[in-house]
This record gives C-alpha cells, structure tokens and sequence, in this order.
C-alpha cells in the first residue's frame, strides 16, 4: 500500500512512518520542519519528507491512503484538497495502527499524564532483553533500542504508548480508545491538555473510556498511590493491579535511594523480594515507571507469577532521548535536555539532578510550547517546581499570538514570585546570549533545558560552545 503522512516529522506520525514502511508499506510524507531526533530517525529508515503542503503534490503522488496528524486541521490546502475530491481515503495515526497493527496482537497499551514514553520504552526493553519478540510503538526516541518503532514477532507482544490527545480534526477521541488493549497501564492522572480539556474530570472521563476495553483475560496496572485514579479503578470486568510505594499495592517500590550513580530500590511482589534493582536513572518517578514496566512485561510474557520475570536488563536501560539526556559533561559542567512540560515532571527532573550532579549550581531553562504549558492554568505550579533551581532562566513562549493576554503564562510574573534568582527574558534569543555568557564564566553547574521543541537552536549553540571551548582549553594545555 502506498501511505503518505502529513506532518511526518512528528514522533508519532514519523515513528508511525518507520513502522509502516518495515511492514512493507510504500511511505512518503511532508512537514512544515523535520528536526532531530526524529529527522535523523527518518533519513535512517530512507524517508525523506517532503517540504510544506501542497494539494497539487499529492494529486500527483496518488498514494493509496493519507495519514492526518493530529496537528492537520481545516485550512491545510492537502486536508481541504482531500475533503473536497474525496479522491484518497484518509484516516486519523491511531485508526491506522489499530488496523494495521494492533487488532492481530496482544498488546500493552501505556497510559498516564507523565512517563508514558520511559514506560513503553522500558516494557520493549525487557520483553525485547527476554527473548519474547516484541512490537513497540513509542513517542519518542528510546536508546538501546533500534528505533522508535518495531513491529516485532507475529503473534508476539506489541507494547504501544497510549497518549490521550486527540486523534485528529475528524476524530475528537483520544488515540488511546483505538488501540485495543490486553494490558492497560494507567501510570498517574493529572490535568493537561487544556487546550482539548476542560479539567480533570474531563480528562478522567476520557481514561475511563479506554478501561472498558480491557477483556476478562487482560488487566489494569495502575499506580496504587495517586488518589486521582482510584476512582477509575471499580472495573469487575477485568483484574485491577496496583503498584507503588504504599502498603496497599501489589507491586511495592521499597527502599528507594539515589546518588551520583544512579538509583536503587526493591521490586516486592505481595511482600516476596522479586529484585533488586540498581540502574543508571534518577528519581522516584522513574523507578515507578520500571517497576509498572516490569509487571507489564511479566504479564504480557504469560509469567503467572510475575516474580519468575527476569528484570536484571533493567539496569543497562539507556533511557530515552530528551528525557534528562546528558548532552555535554567534562565534570565541572553538565547540560541536559528535558522533555518537562508539566510542573510535576519538572519538580521531580530538578530532584533528580540533584542526586545526579551533588554539589554542582543547578540552573534551568525553560520554553513554554505546549498548548498547556503556555497557558496560565500551571502557572503558579510551575513557579513553584522551577523555584528549586539556583537560577532559572525563563525565554519565549511559543506562537504567543494563539494565546489573549489573559489566558497566556507571564514568566514576569513568575519571576517576580521567585525572586532575584529567575529571569524572564521575553525570548529565547535573549535568553541564550545571557546563558552564553554564563556558560563562558565557567563554575560547577548544571544546566538543565526544559523543551519539548527546539528552544530556537539555544540548545544546540550552548552544546556546540562549550564543546568548543573545551576543545580549546585541552589544546593549551
């Protein structure tokens, strides 16, 4: 079949893309801007995206099927060009995976405000580690494993990341509803997504939907501790699991300590010691998700008792890139990309390189971008989660005109609740010439990049400048 993606620089459309073209499919796509990961994911797999959107592109390019991101909407001259001709199908990403993919496979779907992409990439892991033959669809780009997407075994496990965003312009429901699950892994529930949501509620009304999928044969994995969830969690029709660090869970983290190397923690199952785990990630937050991606594993390998799973890959886990990726260290100075976008995830990042970086400055920097993150709904939360930085250095919002003054999030303002101790730049090309500079006065510090984007290449000229000041520095001595 001949399938073109819109918006194929996305990582999902463009993990989507790698998938499809492995299971034999014929794939093209186009994107306003490709940029890494993704766009080195694509080039590996051969897919080169096509630049912007162009109805008259696609009429000559007469694919089988179009594949519309969630990101298309009315207005784009292929999505209009589309609905006016009816001249090729079109479906929503989820639709796709759920016919392609999904209904000939067992599959774990992953679930959760925060950690979805380390969970899914951890489940792939250890079933990949144990020989089970695994099919992993990610959000991300996991290290360690060969790509964000695989098919995996006939008849084998498919472990899916189970976002709650929409599906498409045409399709309001979440992706996860389409992706049929056997082991449905409910990680946390907060409010996000504001811009499809209207609280949490809405959001919980939405993860209910996706609970009454699982069959009598499958389960629910849920974390036991977040009261948010509890309520989702009367399901008769199937088995409940909880895991935690409460005594109530049947999957307890016990003993949960951190330092420079790392973490380590006791995986209990119904009070027997399944393992002890010592791996190269940090923070309480991540050994939640080891500990939900073990159980999922265990059971999607048909372990009757999960404790016979082998969980010892664990520790050469690789994480996931943009997910505390450690992009420079000479031992004085450290920076790293992070994904955070959420106050949570940033308070328990910030904890993290605590542990990871003891004794050093640690200083943020932070670009609104997600429809969430731009509003002023996790304004003063995410004062609160940067005010456990040294410093914190606030930049741009991104396309700050889709937001009234009203609704946008004022860095002045959170500034201002902080202290001397953060700046609100107006922008990020502000914010990097001040960091440059910083980075230039040298210091024990870390330097942590808060973005889901590409920070407007702040990022990669920090990167390349102390890269080359360091080569500099050992040239003269």
């Amino acid at each position: 079949m001949r399938m073109y993606f819109m918006s194929v620089g996305g990582t999902g459309m463009g993990n989507a893309a790698i998938l499809m073209r492995s299971l034999g499919h014929e794939v093209t796509g186009a994107d306003q801007a490709v940029y890494p990961p993704m766009s080195e994911a694509l080039a590996a797999a051969g897919i080169e995206p096509l630049p912007g959107y162009d109805a008259e592109r696609l009429e000559r390019l007469a694919p089988d099927v179009v594949v519309v991101g969630n990101v298309n909407s009315r207005g784009n001259p292929e999505v209009e060009w589309l609905l006016e001709t009816r001249a090729v199908p079109m479906v929503s990403l989820p639709e796709l995976l759920r016919t392609e993919v999904l209904r000939k496979r067992r599959n774990v779907v992953v679930c959760g405000t925060h950690g979805k992409t380390t969970t899914t990439a951890l489940c792939a892991h250890l079933l990949e580690a144990a020989g089970r033959g695994p099919g992993w669809f990610i959000g991300g780009v996991p290290r360690g494993l060969p790509g964000g997407a695989a098919a995996g075994r006939d008849g084998g496990p498919f472990v899916i990341e189970g976002d709650e965003y929409d599906s498409a312009f045409f399709d309001k429901r979440s992706k996860f509803v389409h992706y049929t699950p056997d082991i449905l892994v409910l990680n946390n529930l907060e409010f996000d997504h504001a811009d499809i949501f209207r609280d949490l509620a809405d959001i919980a009304r939405s993860f209910s939907h996706v609970t009454r999928l699982v069959p009598r044969s499958g389960c629910i994995l849920a974390n036991g501790d977040d009261p948010a969830l509890a309520p989702l969690l009367d399901v008769p029709w199937t088995e409940v699991l909880r895991v935690g660090t409460g005594e109530n869970n049947d999957l307890r983290i016990a003993g949960y300590a951190e330092d420079a190397a790392g973490a380590a923690f006791t995986l209990e199952w119904r009070g027997r010691c399944w393992a002890e785990v010592r791996w190269p990630q940090w923070g309480l937050f991540n050994a939640r998700n080891a500990a939900m991606a073990a159980l999922a594993a265990a059971r999607a390998a048909g372990c009757a008792d999960p404790a016979a799973f082998d969980v010892s890959a664990l520790a050469a886990f690789g994480g996931v890139k943009r997910r505390q990726e450690l992009l420079f260290e000479d031992g004085t100075l450290a920076l790293v990309s992070d994904f955070a976008h959420h106050p949570t995830a940033v308070a328990g990042t910030l904890k993290g390189l605590r542990a990871r970086f003891p004794g050093r400055e640690v200083v943020a920097c932070f670009e609104a971008r997600s429809n969430t993150a731009c509003r002023k709904v996790h304004e003063a939360a995410f004062a609160d989660a940067f005010a456990m930085a040294d410093r914190i250095h606030f930049g741009g919002v991104f396309r700050p005109e889709r937001y009234s003054d009203a609704e946008r999030i004022d860095f002045s303002a959170m500034a201002a609740k902080i202290g001397p101790r953060a700046v609100a730049h107006g922008c990020n090309e502000r914010l990097g010439e001040r960091l440059g500079a910083e980075l230039d006065s040298g210091g024990a510090r870390v330097v942590c990049f808060f973005s889901n984007g590409s920070f407007d290449g702040v990022i990669a000229r920090s990167v390349a400048q102390v890269r080359k000041g360091a080569t500099v520095k050992k040239g003269s001595e």
